[in-house]
Formats: C-alpha cells, structure tokens, sequence
C-alpha cells in the first residue's frame, strides 16, 4: 500500500470556486451549505470528481426546487437529487441516524452538520467545507491525517454492526485508493456479518465495486476480509475476460461490470460446455446458437480458443434464401422451414455452396420437397 495522500487543497478551492452546479447554487442560497463526503475526499485526493453533496442545517426542498422543478425528495432521508447546468447535485437536511438493530435502515431525525458528519462510515469521508469562498475545513475527526497516511478509519465501533454494507464500501475504497485499514477497523472487520441485511443491498455494493478500475482488487479484498466468498481462480479468470472486452474481436461484447460479477460469482456451467472444439463450423455455430454474448466472452477466457474464429468469420455467414422462399417453393410453414435453411446453411459453411439455386436446392432436399 502506498504511504498516503498529499492533500491538494488548491484543487478542492478551485472545485468549489468553479464548478458549474456549486456556484449558481452559492448565489442564490440564504443559509450555509456545505460541501461534504466523497466530493472532498476525491478532490484533495486528485480524483475525478463526480456527484456533488451538500449539507444544508434546515429544509432542501425549496433551495433545489429553484434549480430543478422534477427535482427527486426523499422524504425519509431529506434528501433532493437534482440536476444544476446538468450537474447531479444531492442536498441533504443534516441529520443524526439511529439503528434499531444491526443492519437496519436507519432512523433519521434533523441534526446539526456536527451530527451529520459523526453518522458517516469513514473519517475521510467525514469531511466539510462551507461552499463559500474562503471558507475553513471542518475536520473534526481526522480524515486529512489519515489521508495523508493511508488509511481507512471508521469513526465508531459500531459503525460495521449498524451498516455492514459499510464492510464493501471499505474494499472500494481501500482499491481504489491503495489504503489499508486502520487497525481497529481492521478488527471490527474480522466480526461484519452481511448476513444482516438483504440480498438486494449486498448485490448493489458489489455492483458498485464492479465499476471501479480496480474491481478485481476490491473483489480480492473483500474476499481476504471474509465478506464474499468465491474460488480465488475467478480473479484471474476474470481479468483475462475484461481484457478479452478490450481488444478485437471481442471488444465491447459484453458490459464490464456485469461481466466482472459474472464470472466471479456466476454459474459458469454454460461457458463450460463450449470449452470442446467442434469438428466444423457448423457445428461450432449449432454450439454457439441461444448463447449469450457472456458466455461467450467467459468460454474464450476459459480456453475455447476456436470461439476467435466464429466471432471473425462463422457468425457472420448468412443465406442469400430466406423461409418467405421456402414457403413460396411450397415448403409448409412449420419446422421444416427451419430445417431446410438449417441444411443450407450448414452446405455453405462447411462445403461452400453458396448462391440462391444451390441453397435452394439444399434446403428443398433436405426438406423432401423439389424445385418448382
């Protein structure tokens, strides 16, 4: 792991200086707001920076809707999701959390910015500065030294029991930004139990995880921590298939983060059965037939090698006949139109006979019926 983070406080000045959503949104607020999380995180950290989160101690709703009249409130969490310039731009009412058991959705009730940043899962996440020109750092529980040193620190021992999707939230992090865990949280790590929460949150961290550069290490992490389980295998198999999506002729076959939780928790049975080599094009189309374009990535990575040349050449083999000619030579409509463009096809990739009269010929034939 690196030895930390030089914090690029010029850049987050700039950001809030300039950026299109903050400065409109400065101009017309009457009460303070307050940058907060992952906006300051990634901007003293020289990331991209993406989604904006402000604070606000009071009501959102009639600042955002000013800016965004189909602006999206949650009631249960005061928050508005809105767009400024384009922008997507969250306002949340500061608020104190409460859990009325572990893994539970969160009691809200409205706080001051103090409360708000105490509820969050890590200190360098628990950061704000007024959007304010000149404004100071509010840094009250140390996210700047353990930026600078590399470090992952939730902010209370309960933190993992009261939001153990908090758990994964750390193996993103930790990859992406080459830190380690602070070693108390280390150790609150060993006792998360996902178990306490549902399925359909898990799957959205993992999600999450699966769109990160560094998936895979993230994936790693959380498998070395005891939160996921899977065969280690799936990792290098799934680099080999991301950088299969990377180069012809397979690339952008198949979406990275979907491929990403495929084959690293998916059932890879069906890619499996591709991994024999077909005697002849056609066959190896007949295997191909009803895949999906991931299995077809996963059985390449796995060593199908002759699925390169299908997806060069064999795939893309068409008729010139279609059934409308098989049913006006007096073919019945039914299975038997499939059957006979199945034998044209079939002459044509493996002994090339091509052309209307000689797959018509093939596929009348092959049906029992003749040439009108």
């Amino acid at each position: 792991m690196t030895p930390g983070i030089d914090p690029d406080f010029n850049r987050l000045a700039t950001l809030i200086r300039t950026h299109p959503a903050i400065a409109p949104i400065r101009e017309a607020a009457t009460t303070p707001l307050y940058l907060v999380g992952g906006a300051i995180r990634d901007a003293l950290a020289d990331f991209r920076v993406d989604d904006i989160d402000l604070v606000i101690e009071g009501d959102p709703v009639p600042l955002a809707a000013g800016f965004d009249p189909a602006a999206k409130v949650n009631d249960r969490f005061g928050t508005v999701n809105l767009l400024v310039d384009g922008y997507p731009v969250d306002i949340a009412t500061a608020r104190t959390e409460t859990y009325s058991r572990p893994g539970a959705l969160p009691d809200v009730r409205p706080g001051t910015l103090e409360d708000d940043l105490r509820r969050r899962d890590f200190t360098i996440n628990a950061m704000a500065i007024g959007i304010d020109e000149g404004s100071e750092m509010i840094d009250q529980f140390g996210g700047i030294a353990d930026l600078e040193s590399g470090v992952l620190r939730v902010l209370h021992d309960a933190s993992f029991e009261d939001d153990p999707t908090r758990a994964l939230r750390a193996a993103r992090y930790a990859a992406r930004l080459d830190f380690d865990l602070e070693a108390k949280t280390a150790e609150l790590m060993m006792k998360v139990n996902l178990g306490s929460i549902s399925r359909d949150r898990v799957e959205s961290e993992l999600r999450l995880i699966a769109l990160e550069d560094n998936a895979l290490e993230a994936l790693r992490l959380a498998r070395l921590w005891g939160l996921v389980d899977f065969p280690e295998e799936r990792l290098d198999l799934a680099e080999q298939a991301i950088e299969l999506i990377e180069i012809e002729p397979w690339r952008d076959e198949a979406p990275r983060e979907a491929l990403i939780l495929e084959v690293v928790f998916g059932n890879l049975s069906g890619a499996e059965e591709l991994l024999g080599e077909p005697g002849t094009p056609w066959q190896a189309c007949r295997l191909t037939r009803g895949r999906t374009a991931m299995e077809l990535v996963v059985a390449r990575a796995l060593g199908a090698v002759w699925l390169d040349r299908w997806q060069r050449e064999w795939r893309w083999v068409e008729l010139e006949i279609t059934g409308a000619d098989l049913l006006a030579a007096g073919v019945p409509e039914g299975p038997q139109i499939g059957a006979g463009l199945d034998a044209a096809l079939e002459a044509k990739l493996d002994r090339g006979e091509s052309g209307v009269e000689a797959e018509m010929a093939v596929a009348l034939k092959a049906v029992g019926a003749r040439l009108p």
